[in-house]
């Protein structure tokens, strides 16, 4: 297996698909044990509709890279500009490709991006429960900032830290 740091690039139209694929991989891997299946269906269908991720890729507040090992996506972040700052809404890394620099050169991008566009913040939300990912922005400068329940409809919600790093 080449061990080399993937090449991380903006997502095209041409990648909705394999985004929408290794999502259901990443959240079943995940979610089981912090939200319940209705709920990770429901989301999955909400936040990674393809026309959905296709006017984000149009929109100059939004971004989307993704990040590949040879001809697959191992990787995808998005991130959009805020009243606040700049939210990070997705960094997601496929399981059999965590621990080796996918997500950190992923939160690079997003960190850079969100300096051209102006912003001295950047913030994430965080499921509670999701210890392994709570670590890894900790490592990587985010601090718990806030901690709320956020009513998404449909009966669900999302029980999440808000994480925030200066940039």
């Amino acid at each position: 297996m080449n061990n080399a740091l993937p090449g991380v690039q903006r997502l095209t139209a041409s990648d909705v698909d394999a985004v929408s694929t290794l999502a259901r991989i990443v959240w079943q891997a995940t979610y089981p044990a912090l939200i319940s299946q209705a709920q990770i269906d429901a989301m999955l269908a909400d936040r990674y509709a393809p026309e959905r991720i296709r006017e984000q890729l149009d929109d100059p507040h939004q971004a989307w890279w993704g990040a590949r090992r040879g001809d697959a996506l191992s990787g995808f972040a998005h991130a959009l500009l805020d009243e606040s700052g700049c939210k990070l809404d997705k960094l997601y890394v496929h399981p059999d490709q965590q621990r080796r620099g996918i997500g950190a050169a992923l939160l690079r991008i997003a960190e850079d991006w969100a300096r051209t566009q102006q912003t001295r913040r950047l913030w994430l939300q965080v499921n509670r429960g999701n210890a392994q990912a709570i670590r890894a922005y900790e490592k990587y400068g985010f601090r718990i900032v806030d901690s709320r329940v956020f009513d998404i409809g449909g009966g669900f919600v999302m029980d999440d830290h808000v994480m925030e790093k200066r940039l």
